[in-house]
């Protein structure tokens, strides 16, 4: 049966989009900081430092990206859940050129779960590990189907029990169809939150208990957005653009990655730099802040 996705405060466009957007602007316009290496927080910092610093990089970050987001394209849990799923080891653009015709064919999940393999593997196969994903999203699918009445669950232990669905892919769902708080430890967030110091930690699951303790339960999903933004399209992992970064004076890290102003400006995978994003059907509020669909999937892959 098919679902409707819950409207949730972090799905909301963003109040007075017009303002929030001009402070962005702003933001970016004044981010690029002298060539002089920023100050970075002592070795030492307390405890107390520490919060105040992590909580002041999410509230420069919410300014920059007041219109942040999930980049996957969904319009209920179950697509959501299957989107994320994809979403592994491949970009969120690449799933959001492919999803479109999955859930026109399979829009429920006993549609799914009731599929020929191999017609679900020729619409995944521009994902890559596209027999594996396969296996996973008809897998849960028919756990879906079977044990909880073809919806998706609300609770963080029945979805990490589904194929394919672990922690991070479980607060993603919870976060953005339900409302839920959740961290969502990906890539883009275990690089930044070790290049912030706000944990040495390694394992997702030791993060996510850190970097929780930092910040009010409320404020986590749209923290893991404004993370995960930041590292998509200024704080790279082979060549942050640390020149036109607006956190610099408060990262520990400042220096890895490109200092000169207008060299870093050309690193930026970012709206205002021209780059497209990675939705085909993004929030008004991103587009209000000069963000632009991604393109349809090219008849040639």
């Amino acid at each position: 049966m098919a679902q409707s996705a819950k409207v949730t405060k972090a799905a909301r466009p963003a109040k007075k989009a017009t303002v929030v957007t001009e402070k962005a602007t702003a933001a970016v316009r004044k981010a690029a900081p002298a060539k002089t290496v920023a100050p970075k927080p002592p070795k030492d910092e307390s405890r107390t430092a520490l919060v105040r610093r992590a909580r002041r990089i999410d509230r420069e970050l919410a300014e920059v990206y007041p219109y942040a987001h999930p980049e996957l394209d969904f319009e209920n849990p179950f697509q959501l859940l299957v989107a994320t799923v994809l979403s592994a080891q491949t970009t969120d653009l690449r799933v959001n050129q492919t999803t479109p015709a999955l859930f026109a064919r399979y829009p429920t999940p006993e549609d799914l779960a009731a599929a020929n393999p191999e017609d679900v593997e020729e619409i995944l196969r521009p994902c890559g590990f596209f027999r594996a994903k396969t296996k996973s999203v008809m897998g849960l699918s028919k756990a879906l189907a079977e044990e909880f009445g073809g919806e998706v669950p609300g609770r963080l232990e029945d979805l990490v029990k589904l194929p394919g669905v672990g922690r991070k892919t479980a607060f993603v769902v919870l976060g953005n169809a339900f409302g839920r708080p959740g961290i969502t430890v990906d890539t883009h967030f275990q690089r930044l939150v070790r290049r912030w110091r706000w944990t040495e930690e390694t394992d997702p699951g030791k993060i996510e208990a850190a970097v929780g303790a930092l910040f009010p339960k409320s404020d986590w999903t749209m923290l893991s957005h404004h993370v995960i933004f930041h590292g998509r399209r200024i704080c790279h992992a082979r060549k942050p653009a640390c020149g036109a970064c607006p956190i610099a004076p408060l990262c520990p890290a400042y220096g890895e990655g490109e200092t000169d102003p207008e060299k870093a400006k050309k690193l930026l995978k970012y709206e205002k730099g021209g780059f497209p994003g990675q939705r085909l059907k993004p929030p008004q509020s991103y587009l209000d802040a000069g963000g632009t669909p991604a393109p349809p999937l090219r008849a040639n892959g």
